[in-house]
């Protein structure tokens, strides 16, 4: 038994390094002739090989604003065209979903010929009347669905006539889709947030700690629109949106609720609370 043992050791280990031996010169004359670099293994990426996560981070960052980087990238890596990123707790944003809620045509159109998947979003931004109203009328309360960052199909819509230059059909088109939109909005009971004073906000600014690594924290800020925002150690990140008294919802994520403990009149602590997940981080500044 023990020999079994021992000659099953020495054929994995043979069948290992056999595969190796194979195979290292096949990737170096592939790459050779390339003139690729070639990467060691402890250099590739922790979940290759799926792409990094900086690359994919970067080009839906990108798309809200920057087509050259959107065009050097994608025209790079065509698959990049349909990069999807999470930007915290579940907020998952596309390449031509960012670009969408923040009415970049240009971009969108770009992204598009390099084989990004538009959706309703999309549709909404573009003006696409016809398209838009369609798929509201075969598919349920399809227009209640959040886009990335908790932003409306309505606000989408709206965001479609922000670039300059538009032609007569484009700002028609536009302006037909959002009184539709508005039409089915004003049917509906929205969700009321409960909005913080002035005064209210800077007693939950800082940086927030859960572990002694320098990554492992929160800052709490205040974003463009002055609303609160959690992202990384340091870093900006999604809006906080007050549901009752100290508790809030991340950028519509509503599975997540994030609380702040107080001590007097001093903020403490904040908890964050996933369905699977109770997270305490202390204030440290």
């Amino acid at each position: 038994m023990k020999n079994l043992s021992t000659s099953r050791r020495i054929m994995l280990k043979s069948a290992v390094f056999g595969f190796i031996g194979v195979s290292i010169p096949n990737l170096v004359f592939t790459n050779a002739s390339s003139s690729s670099t070639i990467a060691p293994p402890n250099a590739l990426f922790h979940r290759y090989p799926s792409i990094d996560d900086e690359v994919v981070a970067s080009v839906v960052g990108a798309s809200h604003f920057d087509l050259e980087k959107v065009k050097k990238m994608v025209n790079h890596r065509p698959e990049l065209a349909r990069a999807t990123w999470d930007w915290g707790f579940g907020d998952w944003e596309t390449a031509i979903g960012a670009a969408s809620h923040v009415g970049r045509r240009d971009i969108v159109a770009f992204l598009l010929s390099k084989g990004a998947r538009p959706d309703i979003f999309t549709y909404a931004m573009l003006g696409h009347f016809k398209a838009v109203k369609n798929m509201i009328g075969s598919i349920e309360d399809v227009h209640k669905i959040q886009g990335p960052h908790g932003i409306s199909l309505l606000r989408h819509a709206q965001s479609g006539l922000r670039m300059k230059n538009l032609t007569a059909t484009q700002i028609k088109n536009s302006e037909k889709t959002i009184a539709y939109l508005e039409k089915l909005e004003r049917q509906e009971v929205q969700q009321e947030y409960i909005a913080l004073t002035e005064d209210e906000k800077p007693k939950y600014l800082g940086d927030y700690k859960y572990g002694d690594l320098p990554q492992e924290g929160f800052s709490i800020k205040l974003n463009m629109r002055k609303l609160l925002s959690l992202g990384k150690i340091g870093k900006f990140g999604g809006a906080l949106y007050q549901i009752r008294e100290n508790e809030f919802i991340y950028n519509g994520t509503t599975s997540v609720k994030i609380s702040f403990q107080f001590e007097g009149d001093r903020v403490v602590s904040l908890t964050v609370r996933e369905p699977d997940l109770t997270l305490v981080a202390k204030k440290v500044t």
